[in-house]
């Protein structure tokens, strides 16, 4: 039996997308950022989810966002079965589905339920149908979309870039750019699965800059928390170490620079113009680190795995000593990012979506 939620003729947006330690977090938290905006529509919103860590069940639970979840392998026949269920038994207006694992197949037969928004990053899919594609990364093309059907829409490019509630405020917000900064935020993302911070911690807090600080956001799903813990406590009063935290966009304003993984964090970082240090922690944020680099909006740090931390550590050390530096980044991270991908979403899904039956 699929539970349903009572909303009567309320709008139903159903998404489907997952979150495991190992990833899923930023496709997850993207698709929160346009439930929110879909809420403050009067519209009512359910997660189904194969696969979810505690801290996103509880997140989604704070939003008042019910999670159905789905008992099978992601991406396969019966995930599809279940997820249509889901779909029916709840009258979604619209289907959202974000996540690697969902093929041509999986997309197309769930759009034959519902209205159907695929939210893709690389475009490597053997076709496109569904009424919506939404790539909200800067290397987004039309191109990577060209078997597609005559009547999907492609919103490409991070003027639809979907962010958090939390981020509202900062839309006209300017940041100021002091001439030597001394205030570094590190986060490497919702789960942090190649233990990448406390190395990097070790890194920054080696060198002998007094009047440096340091905060650490550990992700809701990572499990290092004790070891960055422990290193920062050989630095007290530098460093400051944060869980699960619901104020990223007050953090960013706070910091002169950040060093973070290259996943959807970057289009944060980018309406605050925070100049920001990218590792590449996965191979499919490899296109966003490069691009942002070539037209001056981060440093590409590369991957991970290549990473040296003194290396690294003296990057950082350039970047707060040259304003000007930090200056131009922050101005051409701006420019990328409004805040109002959102609202332009939903208002495709208003225009295009079938209305409530």
């Amino acid at each position: 039996m699929v539970e349903r939620i009572e909303s009567g003729c309320a709008r139903m947006l159903l998404v489907r997308a997952d979150a495991a330690v190992t990833f899923g977090t930023g496709h997850v938290m993207r698709c929160l950022a346009l439930a929110q905006a879909w809420q403050l529509k009067g519209g009512d919103v359910i997660f189904v989810m194969a696969q979810l860590t505690p801290s996103i069940q509880e997140r989604l639970r704070a939003e008042s966002i019910k999670v159905v979840a789905v008992h099978a392998v992601p991406g396969s026949a019966e995930d599809l079965r279940q997820t249509t269920n889901a779909a029916l038994a709840n009258h979604a207006e619209w289907i959202v589905v974000d996540g690697y694992h969902f093929d041509t197949h999986y997309v197309s037969e769930l759009q034959k339920v519902s209205s159907l928004l695929l939210i893709d990053d690389n475009g490597e899919l053997e076709s496109y149908s569904s009424e919506l594609v939404l790539n909200q990364n800067v290397h987004a093309r039309a191109e990577m979309y060209a078997k597609r059907a005559p009547l999907t829409r492609l919103l490409l490019g991070p003027r639809y870039t979907l962010l958090r509630n939390e981020f509202t405020a900062y839309r006209d917000w300017v940041r100021k750019v002091p001439e030597r900064g001394t205030r570094v935020l590190l986060t490497m993302g919702g789960s942090d699965p190649k233990n990448l911070t406390p190395c990097l911690l070790s890194a920054l807090s080696s060198l002998s800059i007094d009047d440096w600080e340091i905060r650490v956001v550990v992700g809701g799903s990572a499990e290092n928390r004790s070891g960055v813990a422990e290193i920062a406590e050989k630095f007290p009063g530098r460093v400051e170490v944060m869980s699960n935290v619901t104020n990223m966009a007050e953090l960013m304003a706070w910091a002169d620079l950040a060093i973070a993984g290259a996943g959807t964090t970057c289009w944060e970082m980018c309406l605050l113009g925070l100049p920001a240090i990218l590792a590449v922690v996965a191979e499919n944020q490899r296109f966003i680190a490069e691009r942002l680099a070539k037209i001056g909006a981060a440093v590409n740090a590369g991957p991970v795995e290549s990473i040296d931390g003194s290396s690294l550590a003296q990057m950082v050390v350039e970047l707060l000593n040259s304003r000007s530096r930090r200056l131009q980044i922050a101005q051409t991270a701006r420019r990328l990012v409004d805040g109002k991908g959102s609202e332009r979403v939903l208002e495709m899904m208003r225009t295009r979506g079938a209305p409530c039956a």
